[in-house]
């Protein structure tokens, strides 16, 4: 038997289908090698797309963002101003309306007090010598004994109205009240005409006026 009969099929010329110049050749067409070719090598992505099926061509590495920068508009770069001492004009305004507050707010007792004291003095010596003020009595004969009565009255009048003022007691109304007993005082010692003395008491009306119409007023112990 020749060796030809045990070549195997599709050997012709002493080449085999699937051997070509000494290789092995695979029985499939070119084609056919071709399409599986692609088949199993992997597509390109498309432009502008992700790549799913390759994980280790993405860069996953975390991404290190960048400290922001001010720009030098941003910060506050104004050297501090030095402290200095207030011009003396206006520490010396500073200290005068301080004292201006303490004055409006302790002056309705002050003037209380002083015209209390003044109401105090009249009250004693209408109290204790009332023939010397007799002649101040209007209409009523100073010798009699009328007169020394309406003294005294006026006496305890005026020493109950100063002890009011002076201890907060009803200030304003003690004040008003005060007030129409001066205006009377005024009037009489105006008749024979005016003085040193009617002037005086003219002075001491409009303080009693005054500190009728100031409300808020301290040390008081009744308004």
């Amino acid at each position: 038997m020749s060796d030809e009969s045990h070549r195997p099929a599709g050997w012709a010329g002493g080449r085999g289908r699937g051997w070509a110049g000494g290789r092995l050749r695979s029985p499939l067409g070119r084609g056919e090698e071709q399409v599986i070719r692609q088949a199993a090598t992997p597509a390109d992505p498309e432009p502008g797309g992700l790549d799913l099926a390759a994980p280790a061509d993405l860069d996953l590495a975390p991404v290190e963002l960048a400290p922001a920068k001010l720009a030098p508009a941003d910060l506050d770069l104004a050297p501090a101003r030095p402290h200095t001492a207030p011009a003396p004009a206006t520490r010396w305004r500073g200290q005068a309306e301080r004292s201006g507050d303490v004055a409006a707010e302790w002056a309705p007792v002050a003037g209380r007090v002083l015209l209390g004291l003044v109401l105090a003095w009249f009250g004693y010596h209408e109290l204790t010598s009332p023939g010397q003020w007799t002649g101040y009595v209007p209409v009523i004969n100073e010798a009699s004994q009328l007169a020394i009565v309406a003294v005294l009255v006026h006496g305890w009048v005026l020493f109950t109205l100063a002890v009011a003022l002076i201890a907060g007691i009803a200030p304003r109304i003690s004040a008003a009240i005060a007030s129409v007993l001066l205006l009377e005082i005024v009037i009489s010692l105006s008749v024979s005409g005016l003085s040193d003395t009617s002037m005086r008491d003219v002075g001491v009306l409009g303080l009693a006026v005054v500190l009728t119409g100031c409300r808020n007023q301290r040390l008081v112990l009744r308004n």
